[in-house]
């Protein structure tokens, strides 16, 4: 009798326990949910960065990592083009000109394994209002040969300070390989800027050709937009930038 009671007391105790064993996972669980939720989900799904990430990388590591095997891209400038569509504004707009302002002479690098690229553009080789390029742009005049070389003063001189600032660069991100949107830092007069944009992609074996279009403030990168007149005539703070750039293979 005494037996049977001592077992059952026993077994209520280990009933007891387990219960209260349970009651602690079952909490621990809960806990661990509310915490992952507190987690944004952006965060829980964040690729790891890769040690380049965000860094502006020179030609000798770009070189380096050709030499070591990994397949480099060299930018060819005489087939990349950048265009910068410069619009004007002010209550005597009629009276002033758009302006096209393109860069032939893109220089850098790209890394399709890494998903990375560089790129410079030397300000003083930017060349002002060159016909084809107004017309695709969609801009009807022409200015004079002495309006397009006094622009070019005064964007090189007032605007750009090239003396100071003579290089524009560009760090280029993809962060999966079936991304159609790059993530760009353009450091312009200075000043370092992050801009999510959509391009069109096309490889081969041999050569990428990356092309797309985006929008940026001249005010983001410290510039004031040039005016006259106390600003009857002056230059929209919003540029539109289409560009294509072609990178070809380094051979070994």
């Amino acid at each position: 009798m005494v037996t049977a009671q001592c077992s059952r007391a026993s077994n209520e105790k280990m009933k007891i326990f387990t219960y209260q064993k349970m009651c602690k996972v079952i909490l621990l669980a809960v806990c661990a949910g509310l915490l992952a939720a507190c987690v944004p989900d952006t965060a829980r799904r964040q690729p790891v960065q890769s040690e380049t990430a965000g860094r502006n990388l020179t030609e000798s590591y770009y070189l380096q990592a050709a030499a070591q095997g990994k397949t480099i891209l060299r930018v060819n400038p005489q087939q990349s083009l950048l265009v910068l569509e410069v619009r004007r504004a002010g209550p005597f707009a009629r009276f002033g000109h758009d302006h096209v302002v393109a860069s032939h002479d893109v220089a850098g690098f790209v890394s399709p394994q890494d998903g990375i690229a560089d790129l410079s553009v030397s300000l003083e080789k930017l060349v002002i209002d060159e016909a084809a390029l107004r017309v695709e742009a969609g801009f009807a005049s022409q200015p004079t040969q002495d309006d397009i070389e006094g622009t070019r003063r005064n964007m090189l001189n007032k605007v750009l300070d090239v003396q100071q600032y003579p290089v524009a660069l560009m760090h280029i991100e993809r962060k999966h390989a079936t991304d159609t949107e790059l993530r760009v830092s353009i450091t312009l007069h200075g000043i370092t800027r992050w801009f999510e944009v959509p391009a069109e992609l096309r490889a081969t074996s041999e050569r990428l050709i990356v092309s797309g279009k985006m929008q940026f403030n001249q005010s983001d990168f410290g510039i004031v937009p040039f005016s006259i007149l106390n600003g009857a005539i002056q230059v929209q703070d919003r540029l539109d930038l289409r560009f294509r750039i072609v990178a070809d293979t380094i051979k070994k």
